[in-house]
């Protein structure tokens, strides 16, 4: 059994930061697809950028050069900074993994196997 536990979130005003974080604990393989999605009110949930065992980082055209997605894999942590939010950022921010090497293109929501069960992130004009 895998466990994922995101924290991090919280409200901020446009143009800000936060840093979110995502353990992974339980019987995992060393080799996965670890992501950060997220879910706003009333939109189906979207991908927002993945990094494989080996560093390869996928992100969507709505955060690069914004977000950046990073992983520990000693401690076996992923992470996604966020600079310059926006209101539209605003949504339930998950960490999900995937059980194999690659992470490109940027995976769809029903490929991940494992979900963490969400931070909220806020950004207020």
């Amino acid at each position: 059994q895998v466990q994922l536990v995101e924290s991090g979130g919280g409200s901020v005003e446009s143009g800000g930061s936060l840093r979110l974080s995502c353990v992974v604990s339980g019987d995992y393989y060393s080799t996965y697809c670890g992501g950060w999605l997220r879910q706003a009110p009333g939109k189906e949930r979207e991908g927002v950028a993945a990094i494989d065992t080996d560093g390869v980082i996928s992100y969507a055209d709505s955060v690069k050069g914004r977000f950046t997605i990073a992983r520990d894999n000693s401690k076996i942590a992923l992470y996604l900074q966020m600079t310059s939010l926006r209101p539209e950022d605003s949504a339930m921010y998950f960490c999900a993994a995937i059980q194999r090497g690659f992470c490109s293109p940027l995976p769809p929501p029903d490929d991940y196997e494992s979900w963490g069960q969400g931070t909220r992130v806020t950004v207020s004009s």
